[in-house]
């Protein structure tokens, strides 16, 4: 049992530094697209991909990590700061990419063949991009918690 225990919390730490370093690695190559390409659509699209990569990463991360502390802990993994943490990550993942996602493709969609930011929908779109981006940096900052807490 000990060995099977050792696996599962080396993968989980894995996982952990996967998914947290891939949230700010995905920050800063956007912003660095958004940079260096004079063309925002091809930026946009590059990012797009990127986001929903590592959005899928965090679902996955987040499960397993939610269901391994729950399998070591039982109920008092609900007493953990550490559990809720990695809850309201996975959960800001979730809602970016079932919730706010799909909106901001049906805005995109809705314009053409004009570019969302130049048609009607251009002030709701940027509304939603701005949520988007306050719950990923939300994310990003409860992951960075996670590490420091998770490594005392």
């Amino acid at each position: 049992m000990a060995k099977q225990t050792s696996i599962a919390s080396t993968l989980s730490a894995i996982l952990t530094t996967l998914w947290v370093g891939g949230l700010w690695m995905t920050a800063i190559t956007a912003y660095v697209l958004f940079q260096q390409l004079t063309d925002r659509s091809v930026a946009g699209a590059i990012a797009g991909k990127l986001f929903t990569l590592i959005s899928l990463i965090g679902m996955f991360s987040g499960a397993w990590l939610l269901i391994q502390t729950l399998v070591r802990y039982g109920f008092s993994s609900l007493k953990l700061s550490l559990f809720w943490t990695v809850f309201a990550m996975w959960l800001l993942v979730l809602v970016g990419e079932f919730g706010i996602q799909p909106l901001l493709a049906q805005l995109k969609s809705s314009a053409l063949p004009q570019d969302v930011m130049h048609s009607v929908f251009a002030s709701r779109f940027k509304t939603w991009h701005g949520v988007a981006s306050i719950a990923y940096v939300m994310e990003c900052l409860l992951g960075v918690w996670l590490i420091v807490k998770g490594n005392q």
